[in-house]
C-alpha cells in the first residue's frame, strides 16, 4: 500500500474561471466522489461570491471539504492545508468513496506531489523589522533590496506584494541563500512524468482544464460582472464590519482590495471592476505559465475529462488496452 494519502485521489486543476467547479460536480457524481477544495481563498467564511465558492445547493448535492474552515482574520499555511487535505481524503476513502481534489492554488498542488518546500521557519522579530521598513522606507525600496540579493525572485514579485517580498528577504537573511535557490531545488524534486493512480497505473491522477486564452479572458470579464450583480459589494461591506481586520492571506483574494478601496471612497465602482478584471486576467496568465511547465498534470478540454476518468478506472480488471486514447 502506498504511503501517499493522495495516491488514489483524482485532482482537477486549471486557471481561474476555467469551469473547474461545475465540471467537478459532474465528475463527483460519476465517480461516487466527494470534493476536497484546493483553493486557498474558499477556506474563509464570509468570502463567498468573490471566491466563486460552491453555493449551498451544490454542497448539498456533493459533499465539499476544506471550505469555510477559517475566519477572515485567520491565516492558513501550505503545511496546514496539506495536513487537512490528507485527513479529508483518508476520511472519504474510509467510507468507501473516492476523493476529487479541485482548485487552482499552485503551491497546494506542488505540495501534493513533492511535499513541502523546506524553507526556514518564520522569524517574528526579523519579519516585524522588515515590515516596518516597508512602511517607513516604502515598498519600492524593499523591492530594490530584494533585486540586489535575489534578482530572480524580484523579477516575479510586484513591489506591492509586501508579504512575499518580506518573506524572500527573511529567507535570505536567515540562510545566506536567496529563496529562488531553495525553490529551484524544490522544483527539481518533482516527477518527470504525470503521476498515475496507484490502483490503476494507466490513469493520470491530475488533469488540467485547458481553454484558449481569449475564451478564458472573456469568461473572467463576464464573471466579474456577474459577481457584482450577485451582491459582491455587500459581501465586502460585511467584511469591513467584522470585529477584526482580514488577515494578510485573506486580503490577497482577487478583487477584495479593489472593492474595499471603492467602499472607502478612493476609486469609483467602474474603476474597481476594471481593475479586478485586469488583475484576474494577469493572475490567470501567471497560472497558465505555471501549468505550461507543470510535470504533474495532463492538459485536456473539460469535455474530455469524463473520457479519461471513466467509471471503469476503479476496476482492477482494467488493462492498458481499456485506457481511452484522447
Amino acid at each position: 500500500m502506498s504511503d501517499d494519502p493522495f495516491a488514489n485521489a483524482l485532482i482537477l486543476t486549471g486557471p481561474t474561471a476555467s469551469g473547474k467547479s461545475a465540471l467537478a460536480l459532474q465528475l463527483a457524481e460519476l465517480h461516487n466522489a466527494e470534493i476536497v477544495s484546493m483553493d486557498s481563498m474558499t477556506l474563509y467564511r464570509g468570502m463567498d461570491i468573490g471566491t466563486a465558492k460552491p453555493n449551498f445547493e451544490d454542497r448539498e448535492r456533493i459533499p465539499h471539504h476544506l471550505i469555510d474552515c477559517l475566519e477572515p482574520w485567520e491565516s492558513a499555511s501550505v503545511a496546514w492545508w496539506l495536513q487537512q487535505a490528507a485527513q479529508a481524503v483518508r476520511d472519504i476513502e474510509s467510507r468507501g468513496k473516492h476523493a476529487l481534489i479541485v482548485g487552482g492554488t499552485p503551491l497546494y498542488l506542488k505540495a501534493l506531489f513533492t511535499g513541502l518546500f523546506a524553507s526556514p521557519p518564520a522569524d517574528t522579530a526579523l519579519r516585524t523589522r522588515l515590515e516596518a521598513e516597508a512602511e517607513s522606507l516604502g515598498r519600492q525600496a524593499l523591492h530594490q533590496r530584494l533585486q540586489q540579493v535575489d534578482p530572480a525572485t524580484a523579477a516575479r514579485l510586484h513591489p506591492n506584494d509586501v508579504r512575499r517580498v518580506v518573506r524572500a528577504l527573511e529567507v535570505y537573511e536567515l540562510t545566506g541563500q536567496p529563496i529562488s535557490h531553495w525553490q529551484t531545488q524544490w522544483h527539481d524534486d518533482g516527477p518527470s512524468e504525470p503521476p498515475t493512480l496507484a490502483c490503476n497505473p494507466t490513469v493520470p491522477r491530475c488533469l488540467v482544464v485547458d481553454l484558449p486564452r481569449e475564451e478564458l479572458y472573456a469568461r473572467i470579464n463576464t464573471r466579474v460582472f456577474s459577481m457584482i450583480a450577485a451582491g459582491w459589494l455587500d459581501e465586502v461591506r460585511r467584511l469591513m464590519e467584522l470585529p477584526r481586520p482580514m488577515s494578510r492571506e485573506a486580503a490577497q483574494a482577487l478583487g477584495y482590495a479593489e472593492l474595499l478601496a471603492h467602499l472607502r471612497g478612493q476609486i469609483s465602482l467602474a474603476d474597481a471592476v476594471e481593475r479586478i478584471q485586469t488583475r484576474s486576467r494577469q493572475f490567470a496568465k501567471r497560472q497558465l505559465t505555471w501549468f505550461r511547465h507543470l510535470p504533474y498534470g495532463r492538459k485536456c478540454e473539460g469535455k474530455l475529462t469524463t473520457a479519461i476518468w471513466h467509471p471503469k478506472i476503479w476496476s482492477s480488471s482494467v488493462s492498458s488496452t481499456d485506457a481511452p486514447h484522447v
